[in-house]
C-alpha cells in the first residue's frame, strides 16, 4: 500500500465507523487524528482498526489537525476525509491507479458530492463540482496553514480526479446553526485581528450578494425547496460572521 487515509474527528461517533468502512475500499492504512472528542469517537474508531493520535492543541478546527496528521503519515500518498464523508469504490480504483503510476502530478483536486440531511444531491448554488485538494504526495507537501477554510501549500503539479467523494452535510437545520456558530465566530476572530471594517450596510451587502450569488447567479433554485433553504442559510452565515465581527470591535471600544 503507497496511500494512507487521515480521518480528523471531534465528536463523532454517528459518522466514524461509516467513514472508516468507506475508506477501506481504498486501504487498511486508516488513521484518525481525533481533537478532545468527549463521545465514544475514539473508541469507535479503534474497534474498527484505525490508529487513532489526538491532537490536544489549540484551535480545533480541521486544518490544524490535518498538517499534524500529515506529518504522522508513512506512506507515499494520503488521501484526506471528514468524518461525515465517504469514499466509494469507483474513486478507490481510480486514485490507485493514479498513485501507482509515475507522473509528475504531486497533488490532486477530487470533485465533492454534497448531500443534504442524506437525500438530496446540491447540482447548482455552487455546491457542484466543488472540488477540494484531497489527494496529496507526502514527499511535495509544505504545510496546511493554521487559518480557517485555508488550502494546503505544495509544490509539484497539480491534477484532477474524475470520480467524485460524498459529503453528507447539514443532516439538520439546528446542527446547520450549531456549526455556524462555532465556525464564523472563528472566521470573524481572523477578520478582527486583519482589524476589517465592518457596517450596517456591510451587513445588507454581504446577505444580498451572497443570496444573489447561489440563488440566481449559481441557479440554487433548480435543487428546489432544499436548494432554496441551503442557499438562504449560506447568505445568513456569511453575515453572521460580520455580526460577530461588530460584537468584537464593540466590545473593545473604549468607555
Amino acid at each position: 500500500m503507497n496511500v494512507s487515509v487521515l480521518i480528523q474527528t471531534h465528536n463523532e461517533e454517528k459518522h466514524i465507523e461509516e467513514c472508516i468502512k468507506s475508506a477501506r475500499y481504498l486501504t487498511d492504512s486508516i488513521v484518525v487524528v481525533d481533537m478532545k472528542s468527549t463521545d465514544n469517537t475514539s473508541k469507535i474508531a479503534k474497534q474498527n482498526g484505525a490508529t487513532v493520535i489526538s491532537f490536544t492543541s489549540y484551535p480545533f478546527y480541521v486544518e490544524p489537525a490535518r498538517e499534524f496528521g500529515i506529518k504522522e503519515i508513512k506512506t507515499e500518498w494520503v488521501m484526506i476525509l471528514d468524518a461525515d464523508e465517504r469514499m466509494t469504490k469507483n474513486l478507490a480504483r481510480e486514485i490507485r491507479e493514479k498513485t501507482d503510476c509515475n507522473n509528475k502530478i504531486t497533488h490532486y483536486k477530487i470533485p465533492r458530492k454534497n448531500i443534504f440531511g442524506g437525500k438530496k444531491w446540491l447540482k447548482y448554488g455552487g455546491w457542484w463540482p466543488d472540488e477540494q485538494i484531497r489527494l496529496i504526495n507526502l514527499s511535495a507537501f509544505k504545510k496546511w496553514p493554521t487559518d480557517i477554510h485555508s488550502t494546503p501549500v505544495i509544490s509539484g503539479q497539480l491534477g484532477y480526479l474524475k470520480e467524485p467523494f460524498v459529503h453528507l452535510f447539514h443532516g439538520s437545520i439546528s446542527s446547520m446553526v450549531e456549526k455556524t456558530l462555532i465556525f464564523e465566530d472563528i472566521e470573524s476572530e481572523l477578520l478582527y485581528k486583519h482589524n476589517k471594517p465592518v457596517s450596517v450596510i456591510l451587513f445588507f451587502r454581504k446577505f444580498l450578494g451572497e443570496l444573489w450569488r447561489r440563488l440566481f447567479i449559481k441557479m440554487g433554485f433548480l435543487d428546489g425547496i432544499i436548494g432554496i433553504i441551503e442557499c438562504v442559510y449560506q447568505a445568513f452565515s456569511k453575515t453572521i460572521t460580520y455580526l460577530f465581527l461588530y460584537e468584537k470591535k464593540e466590545k473593545s471600544r473604549p468607555l
